[in-house]
């Protein structure tokens, strides 16, 4: 669940594996509710690595509400960055577990008239019945990170990302944006650093270019198969044999990991790049347009002139990753983006049925797919059938 009003409950917890989140999103409440401007308000630091440790901030925290207001005040106390109300240690240990029970029914009786309190945390143990009182007698905000499974990640961390160099006084190419989203992948806390990293690289200029991302950001490991495909896209051979090297480095020792999640990541960023240009050679979407009028004119497409199957549907896929889709597709033709599909599925084959190298097959996918020369600019748009 996610909130931005200012909770109306005496009692709020704030928690999620969305670590940027709950930050903010607790400073927000503790400050709404006039936290660190009166006399006796109190945050407490639930950071812990032992059991005692946490006893011991649990019990401060009691004490700090036991404790009364100055006469006409609301008192604040913030519990913050709790990590004793997961799963793990010291969290799941018998003294933590019943000291935790103690003050759940200890807050249950407690009289929150001029007294109020806050919690953030991260992952919670939602079974337990410290969660489920806070849950009954107050109120909770979930705050779930982005994984790669979730369809709207690009476009909610493209957001994310606009709005923090907005507020900063910085603009973004457009792309610039796809190439720092691509690399960084769906992490917040990772974004929120290479994003400081990048504005102060590029200060005291206020515009951040697709150079200036690749020049100076991480790319993060678990988005290693969105930096092939970005190559690829690209047709940028050199750099993909490089992606390519890096995930076989990282995958050194792991007899699980294999091409395959690699060559499904080509898959899909060729079948989209195929759509997107049909989409294109039709006249309906360009690759010139900024991303708002690009998504604007795939919602005026009328759902009867395209197809039913999901699988063959530009529509079914995120219009942040079929925006990037179309530009990526200028690098191409129709008959090349055919042909690569091809490709794909004999790698596919000789992957899963031979005992030849993984690397070898894919160091020749990719030099089959990106063979040859880029075809001409796609012409300008027209009108969107009606």
């Amino acid at each position: 669940m996610r909130a931005s009003a200012t909770p109306t409950s005496p009692v709020v917890l704030v928690c999620g594996d969305d670590s940027v989140t709950v930050k903010e999103r607790a400073r927000q409440i503790f400050e709404a509710w006039g936290g660190g401007r009166q006399l006796g308000d109190e945050i407490l630091d639930g950071a812990v690595a032992t059991a005692a440790e946490a006893v011991s901030v649990i019990e401060r925290t009691r004490e700090a509400l036991q404790t009364l207001p100055l006469p006409g005040s609301t008192k604040v106390v913030w519990l913050r960055n709790c990590s004793f109300l997961g799963t793990e240690r010291p969290g799941d240990t018998v003294a933590v577990t019943e000291v935790l029970n103690a003050w759940a029914r200890e807050l249950q009786q407690f009289d929150w008239r001029g007294v109020r309190l806050l919690i953030s945390a991260g992952k919670v143990d939602r079974r337990r019945s410290f969660f489920k009182v806070l849950d009954q007698i107050g109120q909770v905000e979930i705050h779930t990170g982005w994984t790669p499974e979730d369809r709207d990640w690009p476009e909610r961390a493209a957001l994310w990302i606009r709005n923090r160099l907005g507020s900063a006084g910085y603009e973004i190419e457009e792309e610039a944006l796809a190439a720092f989203v691509s690399k960084v992948g769906p992490s917040l806390p990772l974004l929120q650093s290479e994003l400081e990293k990048l504005c102060l690289y590029v200060a005291p200029r206020n515009r951040i270019t697709a150079a200036d991302v690749e020049t100076i950001t991480v790319r993060n490991p678990t988005a290693q198969a969105f930096a092939l495909a970005d190559a690829v896209g690209a047709r940028d051979l050199p750099r993909a044999l490089r992606c390519l090297e890096e995930e076989r480095r990282s995958a050194a020792g792991e007899s699980d990991r294999s091409g395959i999640g690699l060559l499904y990541g080509l898959i899909t960023k060729i079948r989209a790049m195929l759509l997107a240009r049909d989409l294109a050679e039709r006249g309906w979407i360009h690759p010139r347009l900024e991303y708002a009028a690009f998504k604007a004119r795939l919602q005026k497409l009328p759902a009867e002139v395209l197809p039913t199957d999901r699988r063959l549907n530009p529509l079914a896929i995120h219009p942040f990753v079929l925006h990037k889709a179309l530009q990526d597709a200028q690098n191409y033709s129709s008959v090349e983006l055919v042909r690569a599909m091809k490709y794909l599925e004999e790698c596919n084959r000789a992957l899963v049925g031979s005992r030849l190298d993984p690397d070898l097959l894919l160091q020749r996918l990719l030099v089959r797919i990106m063979a040859g020369s880029r075809p001409v600019p796609s012409p300008e748009p027209t009108a969107i059938p009606s």
